[in-house]
This record gives C-alpha cells, structure tokens and sequence, in this order.
C-alpha cells in the first residue's frame, strides 16, 4: 500500500473535488491524508485566484519534495490549468492536469507529462460517497459567466454548468445516514444554478430543507436577493441564517469598472431587505482593495458602505493583477480609469479596512450575549470544545464540565472569546 498526501489550495470547491479524488484513491487500496506530511506520492490542487496563491502553489512543491527526495509530485486545479509549464519542469512533477475530471489523475499515476483540457458545458464532477467530517460540503455548481474585470476564474473553470437535482439530493441523504448534521452548498456561482435553463435554486433548497437537516449557502451573489426569493427562504426552517454576499467593493464607480452590475446602493438595500426578515443573520463579505483607479474618495465610499450594512465579518484583499484578464489589458492600455494603485497605500487601506471590520465584527458577537443559540460541536481543542451555531457565531463550550461533547445542543452565550463566545450548555 502506497501513501498518497493531497493538499488543497484555494476555494471549498477545490476541497470538495481533492476529497473526492481522495475517496476514489482510498477504494483502490492507498493510504490517504489531507494534512502536510511524508509520502510516496503527493497531489496539490492549487489556486490560481491571486499571483500570491500561484507563488503558494509552487512553493507546496519544495515542501513535497523536501519531505521526500523520491516522491512522485502531481499537479492539477487552476494554477496548472492557467500555466502547466510553471509546475511540469520542477523536480519530481510527474503529470499535470487542470481543473476538469480530477480523477483522471487515477489513470495516469504510471505516466509523465500533462493534460490540459478545456472545459464544456456538462457538469462533470462526481459526488462524495461517505462523510467524513460533521459539516459536509457538497458541489453544485461550477463554472462562471460573469466575467468580472478582474477574475481569471471564467477562463479557467469554464462556462458555468450545473449538476443533475437527483444526484445532488441523492449526496445530501448519503451524507445524512452517514451522521452530517449541516449541508453546505458551494460551487463557483451557485448564484447561477438551474434546471433546464431556469434559475432553480430556490427549488433545490426546497427539496434539501425537507431533509430536516440544517443547511446553509456558501458565497452567492446580491442579485438573486429579491423580495420574492428573501420571502420564500424565510420559510425553510433549516436554513442557517447566515449569508456571504459577495461585495467586492463599496463604490459604485469601481464596481462598474469591476463589471460587477449593481451599485453600492442596491447592494445596501439587499442587506437591508435579509435583515427584515432574519433578525439576528449573520451577513458576511469578500472586498478588494487598491483596486486599479480606486481613488481616496472611492475607498472612502466602500468604508461608508461597510458602516452601513454593518457586516458580521469582511475577508479583504489587495488588488492581484492576473495576466488575460480585462482590467489587465486596460491596464497595459495605460487607460487612466485603470490606473494602479502604489502598493503601500493599497496595503494601508487593506489595514484600515479590517479594523473597521473588526470593529462590527466584535458589535455582533456582542449581539449574542445572553442568547441561547442551537451550535453544532465540531472539536475539542485544549479546554473547549468548539462548535458553530446557525448564524455561524464559533462558540467555546468548556470541556471540563463535558467529558463526550458530541452533535447539537442549545448553548447560553455567556461571554466574548478569542474570536467567538463562550457558551454554556
């Protein structure tokens, strides 16, 4: 039996694929692990969504080989799909494949080389047979048709596709008999899911909510957020109350060069719109900042929109300039509208950003005090357990009241800690 180590960079969508490659390997007779650590074959499965995740993505392949001079290395995700040559000449790299039919790998453990295929517009990316941890993830979606300014993910995941309903139904209950207590749905867009053409995901949260089973959305986009859809949502009792609305940037005149398609004030008033109807959600975001030709006033404007929807926590990034994308071109064009913004005052922004973040964040823990919250333990770490509730709140249970802390239990939020609460049962 031969061990095999897979790391995963990037998005819940790589994790999703790298553990179905490791399913498929282990029903062949490897050993697997997901963590850092010596073996006889390694696979990353890099990113691509910034330079910094490709300069990561390389580096994962020293580390591979540092651990053991002999190995055999393969490559596959979007770093290889968007430059295989960057990874094919480097030591012990055996095969390099991009980000479609993962397991194809399997077959080409004896052979050297690579395989880049270019994507269609059939979803083809298998399920999760058996769980493996309390929260499952499950794919159902991939691809992109936005084709934001800034993004290489359109031209390396392909159109946007999704998965047959009765495949994604029939995970979701091999999960359930397996012991998942939370289902969360991801994908590139899931925005973008349908039927026959037709924006269906409405329909398929429906159908899961009559697992009795929570369930929760990953990242989506503020478009499909209307008063009908919000209204419909609020009746699925096992919805997690908790929404990742992908922003981007608070100005309106940057989310227009961005080609995001709404303003600041429309994603405002969605904000607005979940917070009527889910009364203590959790709404989360992603922001780039030094985006090109961003202006003081435009950063300005972001934070005043950041103040307004009062986020219960913001992932920020500086501005990564990907080679094919649209901003860049306009860039190489020397468009003043696209100007770069010097790396320092980028950096200065991001700064200041987070701590406005950290600001709100910290206001709505504070929210949680004295509340009594349904949590889902995940681990026991030194002297807590630690659990998540519905509206994505972490919180510390102390272990040395709780000997077997397993499942889901209503806990008293009784006071702030690290980066959650602690709570009592």
């Amino acid at each position: 039996m031969k061990k095999v180590c897979i790391i995963t960079l990037g998005c819940k969508v790589n994790q999703y694929e790298s553990d179905t490659l490791g399913e498929a390997l282990e029903e062949m007779g490897f050993t697997v692990s997901h963590k850092l650590e010596n073996a006889d074959i390694f696979v990353l499965n890099s990113c691509a969504v910034t330079n910094e995740a490709e300069r990561k993505s390389r580096q994962m392949i020293a580390k591979f080989n540092k651990l053991n001079p002999k190995c055999k290395i393969f490559v596959c995700g979007c770093a290889s799909q968007n430059n295989a040559e960057q990874f094919i000449s480097l030591p012990n790299v055996r095969y390099v494949i991009g980000n479609g039919n993962i397991l194809s790998l399997i077959d080409n453990l004896s052979k050297k080389g690579k395989k880049i295929t270019k994507h269609t517009d059939i979803y083809d990316t298998p399920g999760l047979t058996k769980p493996s941890l309390t929260r499952g993830y499950v794919k159902i979606q991939d691809g992109c048709n936005r084709y934001c300014s800034y993004c290489l993910i359109p031209y390396l995941r392909g159109p946007s596709r999704s998965r047959d309903i009765v495949s994604i139904l029939k995970e979701i209950k091999t999960l359930i008999d397996g012991g998942v207590q939370e289902i969360v749905l991801t994908g590139v867009d899931i925005s973008d899911y349908k039927i026959d053409g037709q924006n269906a995901l409405l329909d398929l949260m429906k159908e899961i909510n009559k697992f009795g089973v929570r369930f929760r959305l990953s990242s989506f986009e503020p478009n499909i957020l209307t008063k009908e859809f919000v209204e419909e949502i609020k009746s699925l009792s096992n919805l997690c109350p908790h929404f990742h609305i992908s922003m981007q940037s608070g100005s309106s005149s940057v989310l227009k060069r961005m080609n995001r398609h709404y303003t600041s004030e429309f994603f405002i008033e969605r904000v607005k719109l979940l917070r009527k109807y889910f009364k203590n959600c959790a709404i989360t975001t992603d922001i780039i900042v030094g985006f090109p030709g961003e202006s003081e006033e435009e950063f300005e404007q972001t934070i005043d929109t950041v103040k307004k929807c009062k986020f219960s926590h913001i992932h920020v990034f500086p501005y990564s300039r990907r080679s094919g994308t649209a901003c860049d071109k306009m860039i190489a064009k020397k468009d003043e509208r696209f100007k770069m913004v010097d790396g320092k005052i980028a950096k200065a922004r991001v700064s200041r950003l987070l701590e406005i973040g950290k600001k709100f964040e910290k206001t709505f823990l504070k929210k949680q005090l004295g509340k009594k919250l349904e949590v889902i333990i995940e681990e026991k770490k030194g002297e807590f357990f630690t659990s998540t509730s519905r509206n994505y709140v972490k919180v510390f249970i102390p272990a040395n009241q709780n000997k077997n802390l397993t499942g889901i239990h209503i806990v008293k939020i009784k006071k702030l800690h690290l980066d959650g609460v602690i709570g009592q049962l």
